[in-house]
């Protein structure tokens, strides 16, 4: 019980802060909303290729979209971090007994909150231009993306923990994050790739995510990739979440 008062008093500041600057929601949703009206028709062409997915160019590039949205929408979140870092604001939660825990959960919280809110609007967005999906797919399509929030977002804040400096996070996560995506299919599905290719992508756990929400698009919720997809997200957020707070435990120590 104590965890969840502690959480929710985190959650309720950070989330007080982020309504204050609902411009980044805009700006969040912006470049996939550019991928999707610049780069998304010229995969017309390519749909009917031997190794597309079903479902059409859009409802193939639109969940890679989301799962980028969710990688990138949370990758960033150790700035601020860093920022109160070197405010003193770490250092003044020693004196807290607010449970470290709370302290890594309440902020992603805030941060799924954010990357969930802007994936509804990039899908709301996505309708006109010929993506199709079951309301029921949204909810489940949102929370796996919530999840690759969480997983992101606790993994940016340990990273800050440990490096505490602006120059050192930016060239981890970011050159970090590039191979990831683009081995999880997100821009192009890698059925349509080399057999080499998708051998090493086998190994991203981001592809089975986007593979899980493609058929979550297509109608297809009891396809096995679902489920796997969803297994693979919960287990290594919970081991994110578990190495986050033991980095605020180390912080506040």
């Amino acid at each position: 019980m104590k965890l969840i008062r502690d959480t929710w008093l985190v959650f309720g500041r950070y989330f007080g802060l982020f309504i204050h600057n609902p411009v980044w929601v805009a700006l969040g949703v912006l470049q996939p909303v550019l991928y999707l009206v610049l780069f998304a028709p010229l995969l017309r062409p390519i749909a009917a290729m031997r190794g597309f997915p079903p479902g059409g160019a859009y409802n193939v590039f639109v969940p890679g979209l989301l799962v980028q949205l969710g990688m990138f929408g949370a990758a960033g979140v150790g700035f601020s971090l860093i920022a109160e870092l070197r405010m003193g604001v770490i250092e003044r939660l020693r004196v807290t007994p607010v449970s470290r825990v709370a302290l890594l959960f309440g902020r992603a919280l805030r941060d799924m909150f954010s990357i969930v809110l802007q994936s509804l609007i990039l899908i709301l967005i996505a309708l006109p231009f010929g993506l199709s999906i079951h309301p029921l797919g949204i909810v489940v399509v949102l929370a796996l993306i919530g999840l690759i929030g969480l997983l992101t977002a606790s993994i940016g804040y340990a990273v800050a923990l440990a490096v505490k400096s602006e120059d050192s996070y930016a060239p981890i996560v970011f050159t970090s994050a590039l191979p990831i995506l683009l081995l999880s299919g997100v821009l192009l599905p890698m059925s349509i790739a080399p057999q080499w290719l998708q051998n090493i992508a086998a190994i991203n756990p981001l592809l089975y995510a986007v593979d899980a929400a493609r058929h979550v698009f297509n109608d297809n919720l009891g396809d096995p990739s679902v489920l796997k997809g969803v297994v693979i997200l919960v287990v290594l957020s919970v081991v994110a979440v578990v190495i986050g707070a033991r980095q605020f435990g180390r912080a506040v120590a």
